[in-house]
């Protein structure tokens, strides 16, 4: 071997060394705190995602009654790369109510299917920004007419459709209590839209195509591991109807407060308590009940189970 080859080996060899042995430049540490953040973000983005439920008896209070109530919903992360500030999710949202009667019938199950894209706006999870833009289809699954002869609404088979946009500003923070106890408060303020979009002429005139809403969580945290959860939320429909002024509070106005607790031989589960009221029911051709109402039984969603 040459003398100028072996030392250029040598060279090389101590310039490698030499670059792996240099402190990390600003650029570097700032680049690493942007990955961490993208990579907590989207496990933020999961826990405040909607929790899934089974409910015997369903919403008791309702003009219907039901043997039991379901909705299943999870967050799929197609784009969710700590390189990135943005995240982008699939989101299917199933509901049924088993109708209490012979056939235990469920008859327009309520299924929605859309994305949503995740935008970060600031690096601390402590004190956390970020942006939302959903996109949601809304149907039943049925195709009679939505209206029976008499004008009334086919709620047995009729038709609804319905796809909305929701743009929400989500914030919270952080609040240490005792050693590894802490709590988060958590919020997210939007408004909904839905005449850019197809729907059925059933709805013209009696149904809130425009919403504001805003929903507000806390949760208590020990070595990493939610206990429990209380949520409570509300919407109001300030786009014009036919029969119901603005301040048509009973019309208008959906509300519902919920109480989740997680034994310490649970993972990922909750015992639920919910009240609220449906001035406009959620659940697809059935929206012009108005009612307030109560569900127990158990929910699920994203939590934290285990020190991260």
């Amino acid at each position: 071997m040459r003398p100028t080859f072996l030392f250029a080996l040598l060279f090389i060899y101590s310039l490698n060394a030499t670059a792996q042995a240099l402190p990390e430049t600003p650029t570097d540490t700032i680049k690493q705190a942007r990955l961490l953040s993208n990579e907590q973000f989207i496990y933020l983005y999961k826990e405040n995602s909607e929790l899934s439920y089974t409910s015997p008896k369903g919403e008791i209070g309702a003009p219907s009654k039901y043997v039991i109530n379901g909705k299943l919903t999870t967050t799929y992360m197609l784009l969710a790369s700590p390189k990135l500030p943005v995240a982008f999710a699939v989101i299917p949202d199933f509901t049924v109510r088993v109708r209490n009667e012979r056939s235990a019938g469920v008859r327009t199950p309520s299924f929605r299917l859309g994305g949503m894209l995740y935008v970060r706006l600031n690096q601390s999870m402590d004190n956390y920004r970020y942006a939302s833009l959903k996109f949601m289809h809304h149907s039943n699954g049925q195709d009679n007419e939505a209206s029976n002869p008499d004008g009334s609404v086919n709620t047995r088979n009729g038709n609804f459709n319905t796809n909305y946009l929701t743009a929400s500003y989500h914030f919270g923070h952080r609040k240490p209590v005792a050693d590894k106890v802490y709590y988060t408060v958590n919020h997210d303020a939007g408004l909904e839209w839905h005449k850019w979009f197809n729907y059925d002429q059933v709805l013209e005139g009696e149904y809130g195509f425009t919403r504001v809403i805003y929903n507000f969580s806390l949760r208590r945290y020990e070595n990493d591991k939610e206990h429990w959860r209380l949520n409570a939320g509300l919407n109001y429909a300030v786009n014009q109807m036919t029969d119901y002024h603005l301040g048509a509070v009973k019309k208008r106005l959906n509300i519902e407060t919920s109480y989740n607790y997680s034994f310490p031989f649970m993972n990922n589960v909750f015992l639920m308590a919910a009240a609220g009221y449906y001035g406009e029911d959620t659940y697809n051709i059935y929206f012009r009940d108005k009612y307030g109402y109560l569900r127990f039984g158990i929910s699920s969603g994203f939590t934290r189970n285990k020190k991260r």
